[in-house]
């Protein structure tokens, strides 16, 4: 195979990011309840007394956010991958609801966002992934496809991609095939020519396998796979997959 492009999922493929969420998620709900009870037992915009207001998590606990942000997605099918955008709408509204006024609302909604893109960021990319990168940076085009929120230039290995696509921020969430195609077309590679990398089936490895490009999925299971997608238990195995692929005519 004649491979010229690689393109790499982020979360739960360069790192676990299972533990990452629920930290960011917790962290940044409880840094804002915090941090409003404080402005309010300072400055109180006079909506209603803050005894009778309540703490904010106590209106409205994670569970309301969570729901709150389901139902926004539903309600505007375009942005249902824009993450950013869906948790900042989300928590304006129930501050909102809480009594603050908009601009109050949008302030904290502002504020909390703000403390959740750093915990967002406090990633520890696997040990091997540095390596990986630098090498088969070396030979090939890297870019990076997600659907999440990270901003990869905020990582120190996010040098190593030349080009990154945020699906949801295009309002093209992966498995849509036009960040994928956006991906290649600045890396100058026709699908046959690239390989992309990513844990979840349905949105890594079948939207790439159906643009004809190969696909690595890191995958729980042993299930049969079709042409053109190989298993991978962990991204420290892509090197030997690599090699297998562009030694195979």
């Amino acid at each position: 195979m004649k491979l010229e492009a690689i393109t790499f999922d982020l979360d739960d493929t360069l790192w676990d990011n299972g533990g990452v969420m629920q930290r960011t998620e917790t962290g940044h709900y409880a840094w804002l309840d915090e941090a409003l009870a404080d402005w309010l037992a300072a400055h109180d915009e006079g909506a209603r007394p803050t005894d009778e207001r309540g703490r904010f998590a106590a209106r409205f606990p994670l569970e309301a956010f969570t729901a709150r942000r389901l139902h926004l997605a539903s309600e505007h099918p375009l942005r249902r991958g824009d993450f950013t955008w869906l948790r900042r709408r989300a928590l304006a509204e129930l501050l909102g609801e809480y009594g603050l006024g908009t601009e109050h609302a949008e302030h904290w909604a502002m504020r909390a966002m703000e403390r959740f893109m750093a915990l967002r960021h406090d990633v520890t990319p696997h040990e091997e992934v540095e390596t990986l990168l630098e090498g088969l940076g070396e030979r090939y085009g890297l870019a990076s496809i997600t659907n999440g929120n990270v901003d990869v230039t905020r990582l120190a290995l996010g040098r190593h991609f030349p080009v990154i696509i945020a699906a949801g921020e295009l309002l093209a969430p992966k498995p849509d095939p036009r960040p994928f195609l956006a991906a290649l077309a600045r890396l100058g590679a026709m699908p046959s020519r690239a390989l992309h990398v990513g844990d979840s089936w349905a949105e890594d490895a079948l939207p790439a396998r159906r643009l004809g490009m190969q696909a690595a999925w890191i995958g729980p299971d042993d299930r049969v796979l079709p042409p053109g997608i190989h298993r991978l238990d962990h991204v420290r195995e892509l090197p030997e997959l690599v090699a297998w692929l562009v030694r195979r005519r």
